[in-house]
């Protein structure tokens, strides 16, 4: 048993590999970079084992907002508790260059295991052109790369989509764990509760609907959460950083609102298995990524 952070640069498919790996969709997923916020715990169970994995913000090396030196924080606070270490790097990635990160897992003193994510875009049947394939190299030369890079670690090639590489990795994983008592109780799926899951399917309805800098301007609150036999009851405060963004995001006529509405409500219908009836209200909390004070509120600084 043990703890197993996964890190890496943003978008490099960290979410959809814990989702993969525990087997519930737990961190909300977008083509988006930086969708991720919260660390959040999947904790996968098995009759001689239970791994726990951290999912992560993808690392800024010089943070723009207060907001992302609270999500450096929850990376490095992930590294402290680990027992070992997933870097997650893509094909599209040639090199790593946080040394910062890099000086916390070694001190650390615990296994590194490096994954080459999206290794299926470098082979014969890619969608890639030639002239990207080219340029990115065969499996073989990125393997090659990273191991230079990293010669202590162990590197693989995965694809977090497809679970391929997966398997051999939940046996590496196994045998660099200690022997431990369990940390959480063997029917326990993740630390976080009903309403936090809820607010970041609201958030990925968000980052699915809109472009450029309104989706990262955006924080979900959840006001109300109501469980009866037949339905849940949801109200959630839709927060955004200036008074323009509002009329964004409510959109004509309230449509562009009412659209999110309904993407998320399809999301937490299938998370909780029950009809739900969410309600949306848009907010302005003014340059709140940059108020500790909201920060605090919204639970990414202490």
């Amino acid at each position: 048993a043990g703890f197993v952070s996964i890190i890496g640069m943003p978008n490099v498919g960290k979410s959809t590999l814990m989702n993969t790996l525990v087997g519930e969709r737990l961190s909300i997923m977008t083509a988006k970079a930086g969708t991720t916020r919260h660390r959040i715990l999947g904790i996968l169970n098995g009759d001689d084992y239970q791994l726990i994995y951290s999912d992560t913000p993808g690392i800024y090396s010089t943070p723009q907002y207060k907001l992302q030196e609270g999500m450096m924080a929850a990376v490095k606070g992930s590294l402290n508790d680990a027992d070992l270490v997933l870097l997650v790097v893509d094909v599209f990635q040639d090199s790593w260059d946080d040394e910062a990160i890099l000086r916390q897992v070694e001190s650390q003193a615990c296994p590194l295991i490096v994954l080459i994510n999206k290794i299926d875009l470098v082979r014969e049947d890619s969608p890639l052109p030639p002239a990207t394939l080219s340029r990115l190299g065969t499996e073989e030369q990125l393997l090659d790369r990273w191991c230079k890079r990293f010669p202590e670690a162990s590197v693989l090639p995965i694809s977090a989509q497809s679970g391929e590489g997966t398997d051999g990795l939940l046996a590496r994983i196994r045998a660099c764990l200690p022997v431990h008592e369990p940390f959480f109780p063997k029917d326990q799926l993740t630390d976080r509760p009903e309403r936090f899951f809820a607010a970041e399917m609201v958030r990925e309805a968000i980052f699915d609907g809109y472009r450029q800098e309104v989706p990262y301007s955006c924080e979900v609150a959840i006001e109300s959460f109501k469980e009866f036999d037949e339905i849940l009851r949801i109200k959630a405060i839709i927060y955004v950083s200036h008074e323009t963004q509002k009329g964004i995001v409510i959109g004509h006529k309230g449509n562009a609102l009412k659209a999110v509405g309904t993407r998320a409500r399809k999301k937490l219908e299938d998370f909780f298995v029950k009809q739900v009836y969410l309600q949306t209200e848009v907010k302005v909390k003014k340059d709140w990524r940059q108020d500790v004070s909201a920060l605090r509120d919204f639970g990414y600084m202490q």
